[in-house]
């Protein structure tokens, strides 16, 4: 899933060019070539599909040249994800019914990619013989409030690998109170939006909770992979109501598990996220791009992506974001106004 456009990473993310297609962590790849390459041991090129917004499509071409073009989905509009997952099941379930499949977002950190490896085959292995839908759940490390929770039964079931557990409910970000709550209890992990099923089953779990989506990409289905496709989703897609897969279906449905995880997971949803990740100097200030000169100053989100030298003295727990086109000077206790800020001045 390529499609968001990544608002809170402003001025580095935009509508035109979001934060999937970024090098943000100074890696020498963008975070969908990093997403690509994690799966490079588990799945064929030829057998990877990117959803996208219709206006990215070419951003995908030049940064995943490996990926045959008709496996590039393009979405008129933006509908959340439940949409954009049930467009590519059935596109993948008329070229083989017996597949099992992975949804990944294509903008997430992961830092121990052999861990990675290892709990998705634990989760194909469930869902190539078993009726389940899988989330990959992640050990909160903090009572984080920005994520989605996972409350889990954590007794080992038999004959089952021990890492894999019934879900119990979803929970979307909640209080600070309740998410000190959860961490405490142990019995809650953070919610991936990693998702790992067969076909069949996530066909019937759409058919069921989300019928009109089902429906109407059911209906498309002498149109997959033939010249025909885009012309029958530029027409539909528009169609389907705004809705989140675990609002559509994985809250609703009694027959999901979750795999624990704890690879070294971030959602990169804010510049905060970022700088959890980054190394930081002797004053804890993280660091991404050149010319970058700090003094007196402790505890900053500095990305300069210009070849312009920046200064800053006397700043602490600040995002300053430099880009040729704009500049961000913002508190990291007020991140979340990012959003905000920028739809107030429309940019």
């Amino acid at each position: 899933m390529a499609g968001g456009i990544g608002s809170r990473f402003w001025p580095m993310s935009t509508a035109q060019y979001p934060k999937q297609f970024h090098d943000v962590l100074g890696t020498g790849k963008t975070l969908i070539q990093q997403t690509a390459h994690r799966f490079r041991n588990i799945c064929k090129a030829e057998n990877l599909y990117v959803v996208t917004n219709a206006d990215y499509a070419g951003l995908v071409k030049d940064q995943l040249p490996e990926i045959p073009e008709e496996n590039i989905l393009c979405e008129p509009v933006m509908r959340n994800t439940a949409p954009c997952i049930a467009y590519a099941t059935y596109k993948i379930g008329k070229i083989n019914p017996n597949a099992n499949m992975i949804v990944s977002p294509a903008d997430h950190l992961v830092q121990n990619e052999v861990e990675f490896e290892s709990d998705i085959r634990i989760a194909l292995e469930r869902t190539a013989t078993t009726d389940k839908l899988i989330t990959l759940g992640i050990k909160p490390h903090r009572p984080d409030t920005g994520y989605g929770y996972i409350h889990f039964n954590s007794t080992i079931q038999k004959n089952v690998n021990k890492k894999v557990k019934k879900v119990i409910a979803f929970t979307e970000k909640p209080p600070i109170e309740k998410a000190v709550e959860f961490v405490a209890s142990g019995d809650y992990f953070w919610n991936s939006g990693i998702f790992i099923w067969s076909f069949k089953n996530i066909d019937a779990a759409l058919s069921s909770h989300l019928p009109k989506i089902a429906d109407l990409f059911i209906a498309g289905s002498s149109f997959y992979n033939t010249p025909g496709e885009q012309k029958f989703i530029d027409k539909n897609f528009q169609k389907c109501e705004n809705i989140s897969i675990d609002y559509g279906v994985m809250e609703k449905s009694s027959n999901v598990e979750m795999v624990m995880t704890d690879f070294g997971w971030s959602d990169l949803g804010t510049w905060g996220s970022l700088y959890e990740h980054v190394q930081w100097d002797i004053d804890q200030n993280a660091i991404v791009g050149d010319s970058v000169f700090l003094f007196d100053s402790q505890g900053n989100m500095v990305r300069n992506s210009t070849g312009k030298t920046m200064v800053i003295r006397g700043l602490e727990d600040y995002i300053v974001v430099q880009t040729e086109k704009a500049t961000l000077i913002c508190p990291k206790k007020e991140e979340q106004e990012i959003k905000q800020m920028v739809a107030a001045i429309d940019l």
